[in-house]
C-alpha cells in the first residue's frame, strides 16, 4: 500500500484511538483494583473513547453506523469494568457471567465490522478481539495479584496488539474507500 498523507493521517488517528483505548482501560482497571479516588473520572474519560471512534468513522460510514460501533465498544468497556469489579470482590459467578457477555460482545463487534466493510474478516476480527480480551484478562489478574512486573509487561503486549488492530482497520478502510485516500 502506497502511503499518501491522507492514509497516514487515518492510520495516525486510528492508532491514537486504539492507544487511548488501552491507556484509559489500564488506568480504569488500576483505579478499580486499587480503590483510587479517580475511578469515576477515569472511567468517564475511558467511556468517551467510543464517541471519538464514531467521530472518525462517521464521515465514511454515516452517523448511524458510527453510533452502532460506539455502542458496541461502550458495551465492551462497561462489561470489562463489571468483570474487574467482580474479580476484585472474588465473586466468581458474576465474573463468569461478565466474561461470557464480554466474549459475546467481542463476537458482535467482529460480526458488525465484517458487515460494514467487505475487507474486514469476521474471523480475523474475532481472533484479534479474543486475543485482546485474553491479554486484558491477564493484565487484570496480575494487577489484582500484585504482580506488577508482569502487569506492566502485559500492558506492553496489549498496546502492541491494539496498534495491530488499528493497522488492520486502516487497511480495510483504505481498500473500501480508495478514492478518499488518493492524496
Amino acid at each position: 500500500m502506497e502511503w499518501t498523507p491522507s492514509k497516514v493521517e487515518l492510520n495516525r488517528k486510528l492508532r491514537s484511538l486504539w492507544e487511548q483505548q488501552v491507556y484509559w482501560t489500564r488506568l480504569t482497571v488500576n483505579s478499580i483494583v486499587d480503590g483510587l479516588k479517580d475511578e469515576k473520572e477515569t472511567t468517564e474519560r475511558l467511556l468517551r473513547n467510543p464517541d471519538d471512534f464514531a467521530a472518525v468513522l462517521a464521515p465514511l460510514y454515516g452517523t448511524a453506523v458510527a453510533a452502532e460501533f460506539a455502542k458496541l465498544l461502550r458495551g465492551h468497556l462497561t462489561i470489562a469494568a463489571e468483570l474487574v469489579k467482580a474479580l476484585k470482590a472474588g465473586n466468581s459467578k458474576a465474573a463468569a457471567d461478565a466474561q461470557k457477555r464480554w466474549y459475546a460482545n467481542a463476537d458482535a463487534i467482529a460480526a458488525f465490522l465484517s458487515r460494514i466493510n467487505p475487507h474486514w474478516s469476521e474471523a480475523e476480527w474475532r481472533q484479534m478481539l479474543h486475543e485482546h480480551l485474553r491479554l486484558l484478562s491477564n493484565e487484570v489478574a496480575t494487577r489484582i495479584a500484585g504482580n506488577y512486573a508482569e502487569n506492566v509487561a502485559s500492558s506492553d503486549r496489549i498496546e502492541q496488539q491494539a496498534l495491530e488492530m488499528a493497522d488492520v482497520m486502516t487497511r480495510g478502510i483504505v481498500q473500501q474507500f480508495p478514492s478518499a485516500f488518493l492524496r
